[in-house]
């Protein structure tokens, strides 16, 4: 009696071997000629209507640099550090939240994004670039079933207040744009140039989305950078105004006393010691106000200082670069799959598929 094998037979892996079985099964596939011809051509046929239904997008590019006079003395040890790898972002107050890559992190930032969407998308103002971004991408006709009045749901230019449901789609929206239509980063990690770019599928969208989310990025940039310095130069200039008008005041007091004085009766003693305390207040008044003025202007020079300059290199310009799938390549990616497809079709249906015989002890 002869005696099972516990072990099932488990043939000897060969390389040789297995690159014979696909030479075997390319033959195969190739033997079907009429039906892998007909395939390459169907694939063909759909690459090319793809190609000819294909949205085109637009894309806009926009470059600018920052130039903040705080951090640019230290910008040619940073340089020559960046040569050999270091950073140096921390030295020159450039540790703030608002210096370096921290910028790319700023312009991406969910409440620009929405500032800008709800800008203005032409002249009459009725319009916003939320709404047309909408409109382009079929996302209003979506959102019908949200409409408690079944009217295409709006986004007002400058609104004051947003319901929770437009919220909710200014955030979809948002997401969208950052999953792919909107990019931003540095041309080299050397230098301080960034680039902007958006894609989309309206030319004057991409266009107005890419300028105007650099000029909302520039202005809070600029705004948080400069608070506290541009508080204090309008706390000074508030105090200029103010001494300057009560020294004024006081200077035609003293002039109408110091005139008193020419027809003053010598029994009437006080009234030079009123054109004397008059004269006094002025005096003090005035040394005030020259030290105002002073640090206001000393406040002024280190505003303007510490204001950075955002400085735009290259903006788009119509008309964009067009971005479509060209008809070479729909041909060719459909005779490709077509193909593909077609040889794993026959290798699964093949009816001489040979399966390993079990080894007999």
């Amino acid at each position: 009696m002869a005696q099972e094998n516990p072990y099932p037979y488990e043939p000897e892996f060969s390389l040789s071997k297995v690159i014979g079985n696909r030479i075997n099964d390319l033959k195969y596939v190739f033997s079907f000629k009429k039906l892998l011809a007909a395939a390459i051509i169907t694939g063909a046929l759909l690459g090319a209507s793809s190609a000819w239904l294909w949205t085109p997008s637009y894309t806009a590019r926009l470059t600018f640099v920052i130039d903040d006079a705080k951090s640019s003395g230290a910008g040619g040890l940073a340089a020559l550090a960046g040569q050999f790898g270091f950073s140096m972002d921390g030295i020159g107050g450039g540790s703030g939240v608002l210096a370096g890559d921290n910028v790319q992190e700023l312009v991406k930032s969910q409440k620009l994004i929405k500032a800008t969407l709800l800008s203005a998308y032409d002249t009459t103002q009725t319009r916003s670039l939320a709404d047309r971004y909408a409109e382009v991408n079929k996302l209003n006709k979506k959102w019908l079933k949200y409409s408690t009045d079944g009217k295409i749901i709006s986004f007002p230019v400058n609104g004051k207040q947003y319901t929770r449901i437009q919220d909710s789609l200014l955030h979809v929206m948002t997401e969208q744009i950052l999953g792919g239509e909107f990019g931003i980063a540095k041309t080299d990690k050397k230098l301080g140039f960034f680039e902007v770019n958006t894609t989309m599928k309206d030319e004057r969208l991409a266009q107005l989305f890419c300028t105007r989310i650099i000029k909302q990025a520039t202005d809070f940039y600029i705004r948080t950078k400069t608070s506290r310095l541009r508080s204090n130069v309008n706390r000074l200039q508030h105090r200029a105004d103010s001494i300057g008008l009560i020294l004024n005041r006081k200077t035609y007091a003293a002039s109408s006393a110091s005139q008193a004085l020419l027809d003053l009766n010598p029994a009437y003693a006080s009234a030079n010691a009123t054109a004397e305390v008059k004269e006094r207040d002025k005096i003090v008044l005035s040394t005030i106000f020259t030290e105002t003025v002073k640090n206001l202007e000393v406040s002024k020079t280190m505003l303007a200082q510490e204001t950075p300059t955002v400085q735009i290199v290259d903006e788009p310009e119509l008309p964009l670069k067009k971005n479509r799938l060209k008809y070479s390549m729909g041909i060719l990616t459909g005779m490709l799959i077509g193909g593909i497809a077609c040889g794993f079709y026959i290798l699964l249906f093949r009816s001489d598929k040979k399966r390993p015989v079990p080894h007999e002890s």
